[in-house]
C-alpha cells in the first residue's frame, strides 16, 4: 500500500465517515490521530477494511494489508479490481451482494453482513460479522462504501 497523501487523505475519510454514520471509531483516538498515524493504524489493524469507488462498475480504491493478504493480491492488482469480481459470478451471490449494496446506500450502513467471496487463486471464504457503510465527505458527498469484515472463514 502506498504511503502517499492520498491515501492518507483516504483513510481519514474512511475514519471519519464511520464515526459520523456509526457514533464509534474505526480505531481507537483515530479522531486525534495526525493523517500519516491513523493510515498506518488502518493499514495494520487486523481486521480486513476495503472499499470500492461510485463508479457504474465500482472500482475498488483501498485495501489495508489484512484484505490484502485474504484476496492474495498486492496494492496494484487490488485497486484495478472491480469489486463485483471479489465474489463469486454465481446469480445468487452477486444478487445478494447488490442488495447489500443498495441496502447500505439507502440507510448509510448495514451491520453483520455475511457473504462468500474469492481471492485471486481462487480460493473461497466466508466474510461475517461485516459492517458496510457509504463513505461520504463532510458535506454529504458520496466517495464509495467500504466494508470492515468482522471475521472469515475459509470454505472448501
Amino acid at each position: 500500500m502506498p504511503d502517499s497523501a492520498a491515501t492518507r487523505a483516504y483513510a481519514r475519510l474512511l475514519a471519519e465517515s464511520f464515526s459520523r454514520v456509526l457514533g464509534r471509531d474505526l480505531i481507537a483516538g483515530c479522531r486525534t490521530l495526525d493523517d500519516a498515524a491513523l493510515a498506518a493504524g488502518l493499514r495494520d489493524m487486523a481486521a480486513p477494511i476495503v472499499s470500492h469507488g461510485t463508479e457504474a462498475d465500482p472500482v475498488f480504491r483501498y485495501a489495508n494489508t489484512a484484505a490484502l493478504t485474504l484476496w492474495q493480491m498486492d496494492w496494484g492488482q487490488f485497486t484495478r479490481l472491480p469489486s463485483r469480481l471479489s465474489a463469486e459470478a454465481e446469480p445468487d451471490i452477486q444478487g445478494d451482494r447488490a442488495r447489500l449494496l443498495a441496502d447500505a446506500l439507502a440507510k448509510g450502513w448495514v451491520g453483520d453482513y455475511q457473504g462468500i467471496r474469492i481471492s485471486a487463486t481462487g480460493r473461497r471464504f466466508m466474510i461475517r460479522d461485516t459492517v458496510l457503510w457509504t463513505v461520504t465527505d463532510a458535506q454529504g458527498i458520496q466517495h464509495g462504501q467500504a466494508a470492515l469484515i468482522g471475521r472469515v472463514e475459509p470454505l472448501g
